[in-house]
């Protein structure tokens, strides 16, 4: 089947879907998970195959972090999967309820968008994650994923698609797209597919924006940072800083950029550079960062650089203000932590920095679609329209208006002596 019939078969998919009741998805997410389970072996020797591949080809360490899938991913998505069905259905809901007149009654419900095309690379626990958010929230799906993890993202797909068409989910819903020039043709197919999510490089992400008519919803390079404030508790920085950097260094919502006030740089760097050091963290630093501790010098590129290695530039700055100006010049808009223990000082900081997720004294690991209760994520957009940071289930969805009546015409309500509106908030949902 080529690209085109396998989109074919996606729109057809979803019309169907979008009507399948909530507790059908959640049976189906359930076999999902059971097979997954029943299929390890065979899931870790695909993945064993990818990362013998990779390794002979000197693929990069940060994306062979992100290619391996060992029974604790299996089992984290499983994990993933069970909360996932212990949500509401994002579908049906009624967002608002509106008298125009009598008998004439105006509901805002929620429905799938449609067909997603998503594009990533290297994580094939993404697949997992991304199919089972479009599952639960009933729209199709193509998925291109990087061809460094073309075995195991070949058997999960066929995993899923089988458990879910047999609890009962539309044959086709799921495809897998596997070719380099499947997503030049995804590009085109705006008549099939109503929105597009690519996972990858800014460059990556700025090529799909600019060759496709498709709505775009996506993030590009993860650039975060962790400032620590003048009224910092500097254990408390130490800690939040190096989970932010090491806890997993591969991924999006790891933090690039440590911003120091100057009032506490020289109590605080040398036990940050104890701690991050400890972990394997190399650390580089502006010339009032040098003066503090030992460090391999900072260039200008390092601070709007997203190593996704335990690499960490560091610069030490006037005041609150310079953070923030620092933060939005250089910064992607994702995730950017202050630790203080001045509430009016992070929440001016949460009020003036550009990003879609603010933290204050917390590790900016915690940017996560499963950590928010979302069950999962299809990525973290940094877009500020329709979906913002994690984007789970309410970011595939959308809505339709439906108006239901008892004869009326707009000639009623037309001209001079016409019938006027009511427009009472009604307290019910659509049934």
């Amino acid at each position: 089947m080529d690209t085109r019939e396998k989109a074919v078969e996606a729109k057809e998919a979803s019309i169907r879907l979008a009507a399948i009741p909530g507790n059908v998805k959640n049976k189906a997410l359930a076999e999902v998970a059971h097979a997954l389970e029943q299929r390890q072996a065979d899931i870790l020797a695909a993945n064993r195959a990818d990362m013998e591949k990779a390794q002979s080809e000197n693929l990069a360490s940060p994306l062979l972090k992100r290619l391996k899938f060992d029974e604790g991913k299996i089992k984290e998505v499983c994990d993933g999967l069970h909360s996932l069905i212990g949500l509401p259905d994002p579908v049906g809901q009624t967002l608002s309820a509106v008298e125009l007149d009598e008998g004439l009654e105006l509901y805002r419900v929620s429905c799938p968008i449609g067909v997603i095309g998503i594009i990533f690379e290297s994580r094939p626990d993404a697949l997992v994650q991304i199919s089972s958010l479009c599952l639960k929230s009933g729209d199709a799906v193509l998925m291109k994923g990087g061809s460094e993890a073309a075995n195991t993202n070949h058997i999960l797909a066929d995993i899923i698609s089988q458990a879910s068409v047999d609890a009962g989910i539309p044959q086709g819903w799921l495809n897998l797209l596997e070719a380099r020039s499947d997503v030049a043709e995804m590009l085109g197919m705006d008549e099939y597919i109503d929105l597009i999510v690519p996972r990858g490089s800014n460059e990556f992400v700025q090529h799909i924006m600019q060759n496709t008519n498709i709505p775009v919803l996506g993030h590009a390079d993860g650039i975060c940072h962790v400032y620590v404030d003048s009224h910092a508790e500097i254990d408390m920085a130490v800690k939040v800083t190096v989970d932010s950097k090491v806890q997993y260094v591969a991924v999006c919502n790891a933090v690039e950029t440590l911003l120091v006030h100057q009032s506490i740089a020289e109590a605080f760097l040398p036990k940050a550079k104890e701690a991050l050091e400890a972990n394997g963290v190399e650390l580089r630093g502006c010339a009032r960062t040098t003066k503090v501790i030992d460090v391999k010098a900072a260039t200008e590129d390092d601070w709007s650089t997203e190593y996704l290695d335990l690499i960490l530039s560091v610069k030490v700055v006037d005041s609150l203000n310079e953070a923030i100006d620092h933060i939005n010049r250089y910064g992607s808009g994702h995730t950017d932590v202050i630790v203080t223990a001045d509430r009016s000082n992070g929440i001016k900081f949460m009020d003036y920095v550009n990003s879609a997720g603010v933290f204050m004294n917390c590790s900016s690991r915690f940017s996560d679609g499963f950590r928010y209760g979302l069950g999962a994520e299809v990525g973290i957009s940094t877009n500020k329209i329709h979906a913002r940071g994690p984007v789970g289930l309410e970011g595939l969805v959308i809505y339709k208006w439906r108006l239901m009546g008892s004869g009326q015409t707009v000639t009623e309500y037309s001209g001079d002596g016409g019938k006027t509106f009511t427009h009472q908030q009604l307290q019910k949902d659509f049934e």
